[in-house]
């Protein structure tokens, strides 16, 4: 029988104010040995205050914080076991690249020996081999936020934190760091908690993503169930792309009307026939063309512009006064076989099973502050 093993890190019931701000309240989460989980959100909505808080920089009001069982609440950050990775980098300037790395192990006294086989192990594992005897201002930003990742992993932490660690790159350099992240978290099998606002980020990168709105923790999944199952109107418009319908409940369960219209929709918690709720449907469940012709849910949509967008382009659909546009994905191929040009009218159909219950009213723009 296998001994049941403690989280990796386990939060209950977190409360942080600042003044009379609240900046977090009641967020508890377990992430498991080997995780990577990513905290989601917009400006302002407490994630980099509770990755501060699991690394000790910042005190709770309220709430446990617990590392393998172990509870570190009032520990310093010197006693908790990690490593961490910030935005801006954060490398001494008059450094090398190898003493950047070994800063830590010196500072835990480690011998020569030990510090220059671990720096010469990490030099490789990040493949910054040939830049050892570089400073910091003679790297890229990708090859500094390399550094500033070994140097988290030089004294083998058993939790990696990563805050917005590439927010400030390049497209092109985000993306191959993103992927070198994630094969080396893998790699290495360590617990890691990321904090974003990218949500391309945390779907590409997590196992499991939390997603955060004024202090609060709105929903936690896994990347598919996120982006497929969101449980709030806020979630599903912060991840992904989302068009949203206000209609109001039919008298049948599991239809409500948008004017005139009746729409089928996925099932929902009865309401009074009457109340409102909003539907929505993400532009690629939209089925557009010829295959709309005799679907359930069909409507009419005049072409009022298109977005060239690579792989696909995104149709804005007006449908007259009774609704706000729509928005459908067509591939590059599909555009040309509907004959997708503005001022054309096509036949849409809103797939039953795509359309999701919400009885959330929208949440306020979160604060850039």
């Amino acid at each position: 029988m296998t001994a049941h093993r403690s989280p990796a890190v386990a939060l209950e019931r977190i409360a942080k104010k600042f003044g009379h701000v609240v900046a977090l309240r009641d967020a508890s989460l377990a992430v498991a040995e080997g995780e990577f989980v990513c905290f989601l959100g917009p400006s302002g909505c407490g994630k980099t205050t509770l990755l501060r808080i699991i690394a000790g920089l910042e005190r709770q009001n309220v709430g446990v914080v617990r590392m393998a069982g172990r509870d570190v609440s009032h520990l310093p950050p010197s006693e908790r076991n990690y490593g961490i990775v910030f935005q801006s980098y954060a490398l001494f300037p008059n450094l090398t690249v190898a003493r950047n790395i070994a800063y830590g192990l010196e500072a835990r006294r480690k011998s020569r020996h030990e510090i220059d086989g671990r720096v010469a192990e990490l030099l490789d594992l990040v493949h910054l081999r040939a830049h050892t005897q570089r400073y910091p201002a003679q790297l890229s930003g990708g090859e500094q936020q390399r550094v500033a990742l070994a140097r988290a992993l030089a004294p083998s932490p058993a939790l990696l934190l990563l805050d917005e660690p590439l927010s400030a790159l390049d497209a092109r350099v985000r993306l191959a760091l993103r992927q070198e992240i994630k094969a080396l978290q893998r790699r290495l099998g360590i617990t890691t908690i990321m904090v974003t606002h990218d949500q391309e980020e945390s779907l590409t990168m997590a196992d499991r993503i939390v997603v955060m709105n004024h202090g609060v923790i709105e929903q936690i999944g896994t990347p598919v169930d996120i982006y497929t199952e969101p449980r709030s109107r806020f979630v599903a418009g912060f991840v992904g792309h989302m068009n949203f319908l206000s209609v109001v409940a039919d008298a049948r369960p599991g239809w409500s009307r948008l004017g005139a219209l009746a729409l089928r929709h996925r099932a929902a918690p009865p309401v009074p026939a009457g109340t409102p709720v909003t539907l929505g449907i993400r532009p690629e469940e939209i089925i557009v063309g010829s295959g709309a012709r005799d679907a359930e849910n069909r409507i009419v949509g005049r072409v009022a512009g298109l977005q060239f967008l690579g792989a696909f382009t995104r149709l804005r659909l007006d449908l007259g006064d009774s609704a706000p546009p729509l928005e459908c994905d067509l591939a590059m191929g599909a555009l040309a076989e509907v004959g997708a040009k503005e001022g054309v009218e096509l036949p849409l159909a809103l797939r039953a099973d795509a359309l999701r219950v919400f009885r959330d009213p929208t949440p306020p723009a979160a604060s850039d502050a």
